[in-house]
């Protein structure tokens, strides 16, 4: 595997990582309120959309190993742009 292609995996997990902590003990109505919890998880998962993106760029044998590769990606693409990127 490619180091390039590990780096984009430990950001995805990293991202990963970082969304299940900041929503631990958190109910779905703590995020609807809270703007900067909503903030903090969209920003990863913008981070997990775009590292799989530039995955499957470069190894997209290794990116369909997601079965939701495509679906996050679109995912979060539809949320940069609504978020006015």
């Amino acid at each position: 595997m490619r180091l390039k292609a590990k780096k984009y995996l430990y950001d995805i997990q990293q991202a990963a990582d970082l969304v299940a902590e900041f929503t631990a003990g958190r109910r779905f109505e703590d995020y609807q309120r809270d703007a900067m919890l909503r903030s903090a998880v969209e920003r990863q998962f913008e981070i997990i959309g775009e590292a799989l993106a530039q995955l499957s760029r470069l190894d997209e044998a290794l990116a369909a190993r997601s079965s939701e590769c495509r679906r996050i990606i679109a995912f979060c693409n539809i949320s940069w742009l609504c978020s006015g990127g």
